[in-house]
């Protein structure tokens, strides 16, 4: 489960209270039955250091990684690889997000060189978040995954109501999908969904022959 929280007035935070108190909560409701992945998203509000320092303090199971948020150039690599090798020590699960084929092949170099740890290598590829309606592209994913060309880990994620359309293809492919409301609130028929869970149900029952993975699924993946 990809998590935000937002402050009093409904903006994008990175509160570590705000975090454990939505931690809390979900695992009250489901237990263990889920994995919950943070966000570090700056979204023009936090630094580096803040994003980094948030998800020391909070120590979550599972977060995601905007590689040029937090490694945009050579001069951070070194801070880069020092708080990437203590995810792996401390057991979280680092999931990189990369929204163009050119990052994908930066993030192989990076693991190639040891700047990113080889073990639990987990990538989230980004469809349509800069284009001019924010409709992502499903065709877009081939360069994606040649760039890739290795047995690493990904999932998709797609801007727009061909969301589902790049799930099925994800799930064709051997990869996974994130899907929902931050990325798109309609149906493949352009009907707004009642809620967050139509679009995950939709994605569900497009798997094909893949069986949907459990919680204890993914941990026994990635560890």
């Amino acid at each position: 489960m990809h998590v935000h929280v937002r402050d009093d007035a409904g903006r994008h935070s990175l509160d570590v209270a705000r975090y454990q108190a939505a931690t809390d909560a979900i695992r009250g409701r489901v237990g263990d039955d889920l994995v919950i992945q943070v966000t570090t998203e700056a979204c023009g509000i936090y630094a580096p250091e803040q994003q980094l320092a948030m998800v020391k303090d909070l120590k979550p199971e599972a977060v995601s990684l905007a590689l040029k948020e937090l490694c945009p150039d050579d001069a951070c690599e070194a801070t880069a690889k020092d708080f990437f090798s203590w995810l792996e020590a401390e057991g979280i699960l680092p999931q990189y997000i990369l929204y163009t084929p050119d990052e994908v092949e930066r993030f192989v170099r990076l693991r190639d060189r040891g700047v990113i740890p080889d073990k639990r290598s987990f990538v989230l590829f980004v469809l349509g978040r800069y284009s001019d309606d924010l409709t992502g592209d499903p065709a877009e994913l081939r360069a994606f995954l040649t760039a890739l060309d290795d047995d690493t880990e990904w999932a998709v994620c797609c801007f727009g109501r061909t969301e589902q359309q790049a799930a099925r293809l994800a799930a064709s492919a051997g990869g996974h999908a994130r899907v929902g409301f931050e990325n798109n609130v309609f149906l493949p028929d352009g009907h707004s969904a009642s809620d967050n869970a139509a679009v995950v149900r939709l994605a569900a029952n497009c798997r094909g022959e893949r069986p949907i993975a459990t919680a204890t699924d993914v941990r026994n993946l990635f560890s």
